[in-house]
């Protein structure tokens, strides 16, 4: 049976190589503004940095959706269907890039959404202090999630809001991930 350790390492794997190529894309995108831009504008059609940006969010959600299914082998029933519609979210996002209308707005949705609820959940399934910042990270996502559909930006620009839905959760992935590598 495929270990929890090797699930935490294919996390951590797809998490990094999604950060790193997300900062890659923002440097190499002709004026592109952390505040005023989407994250999705990265995979724009128009974008120069468009097969960088939509591979690394389809790695991305492949890598969780196996992570996910791997911890479903290993009994951690809930949380992993959590994450296995988070990461069908993200393959979603980079199959679908913006100029797709409502299939990407759903898989958006999707994606942060059930990122959100994952990152909330980590509490029930870890014993470490973990257990107190996932519902922090979680929540932190999920509020910043109900801004963005709002439109209220808290000064931060629309980019803003959006990463502050984004990074709690990957931050948190990055931990999680760290915590069952050592398990």
């Amino acid at each position: 049976m495929i270990t929890t350790r090797f699930a935490g390492f294919l996390l951590f794997l797809g998490i990094l190589q999604f950060i790193l190529l997300m900062k890659i894309s923002e440097f190499i995108y002709p004026n592109y503004s952390v505040a005023k831009n989407f994250i999705s504008d990265l995979g724009s059609f128009k974008a120069n940095t468009f097969i960088i940006f939509n591979s690394s969010v389809i790695i991305l959600g492949i890598l969780a959706t196996v992570v996910g299914y791997i911890l479903y082998l290993n009994t951690k029933k809930i949380f992993s269907i959590v994450l296995i519609i988070a990461g069908i979210g993200g393959i979603g996002v980079g199959a679908f890039p913006e100029e797709m209308g409502i299939l990407h707005s759903l898989f958006s949705l999707i994606a942060f959404l059930f990122g959100s609820i994952a990152a909330i959940l980590g509490f029930t399934i870890t014993k470490s202090y973990l257990k107190i910042f996932s519902p922090i990270l979680g929540l932190t996502s999920l509020i910043s999630l109900i801004l963005f559909i709002l439109r209220i930006d808290l000064g931060l620009g629309i980019g803003g809001i959006e990463r502050m839905i984004v990074y709690p959760f990957l931050l948190w992935g990055l931990a999680f991930s760290g915590y069952l590598m050592k398990e």
